[in-house]
């Protein structure tokens, strides 16, 4: 149910550089794919300074908690927090040369969100303590479209 194409259309994170300056504010998009029993293969595209930049990495289940993980490519955590099929909010926790962050993604279908999606992901934001860290994308899916499958 989860796998397959997304746009990210809102982001929260308390890490410096991790949302888009203003002038490249876009659409972000994230692809999901099963790859083997208890691995995802996800590639993020976000748009930076300089043009869209995707990234992929293949995460493994990890054995006692709900989330998916590669430690050496610094992904200490991917959990879905709420899923329908239209819509999801993932918790994306990043870690390296101990530096640690934590970001929420909404996720979608469609390149617009419904009220009770955004509201979801506004009062997790605020659990987290992260709705100074919070922007909405603006609708231009250019950098999102370069990993359409």
């Amino acid at each position: 149910q989860f796998s397959g194409f997304w746009y990210i259309l809102a982001v929260a994170s308390d890490a410096r550089g991790f949302l888009p300056g203003r002038d490249t504010r876009k659409l972000g998009a994230a692809v999901v794919r099963v790859r083997g029993v208890g691995q995802l293969r996800v590639v993020l595209a976000f748009p930076r300074p300089q043009g869209c930049r995707s990234h992929t990495v293949v995460l493994r289940k990890d054995g006692k908690k709900a989330v998916f993980r590669n430690p050496l490519k610094g992904v200490e955590a991917f959990r879905v927090l709420t899923t329908g099929y239209s819509d999801a909010v993932v918790d994306l926790r990043l870690g390296r040369a101990g530096r640690r962050s934590q970001a929420l993604l909404l996720l979608s279908r469609q390149k617009e969100t419904t009220f009770p999606s955004m509201r979801r992901f506004v009062d997790i934001c605020e659990i987290r303590e992260l709705t100074a860290g919070a922007t909405v994308l603006p609708k231009d899916a250019s950098c999102a479209h370069t990993i359409l499958p």
